[in-house]
């Protein structure tokens, strides 16, 4: 079992930053693809980023076409720890952010374990 509780969601402008923490508990979280997923009002939960698993130091990141090159994500092993820094924030990046935790992929059956959700508003 893993829980993941996300944090560090909040109102900012246009063109500002947040950074998006999930703490996992449990001792198999460097085994897990982490991912995070986005769900705008009226709209389906979609992919935002995800982190394989870490293979010594190295890991890959893989990014939605829409968050390319404004969102990094991280994982911090010995804080058991996902991060998604979020730059150059847009009106149209608002939505509730989930972390999730899997096997990897794009979909959400590709994730077993879910956090609760962080709301990111972006004012224009």
């Amino acid at each position: 079992q893993v829980q993941l509780v996300e944090s560090g969601g909040g109102l900012v402008q246009a063109g500002g930053s947040l950074r998006l923490s999930c703490a996992a508990s449990g001792r198999t979280f460097s085994s897990y693809v982490m991912g995070w997923f986005r769900q705008a009002p009226g709209k389906e939960r979609e992919f935002a980023a995800r982190i394989t698993r870490t293979v010594g130091m190295t890991y890959y990141a893989v990014y939605a076409d829409s968050v390319k090159g404004r969102f990094t994500i991280s994982r911090d092993i010995a804080k058991n720890t996902v991060y998604l820094q979020m730059n150059s924030l847009k009106p149209e990046d608002t939505a509730v952010y989930y972390c999730a935790a899997g096997r990897g992929g794009a979909r959400e059956s590709d994730y077993d374990y879910w956090g609760q959700g962080t709301q990111v508003t972006v004012s224009s």
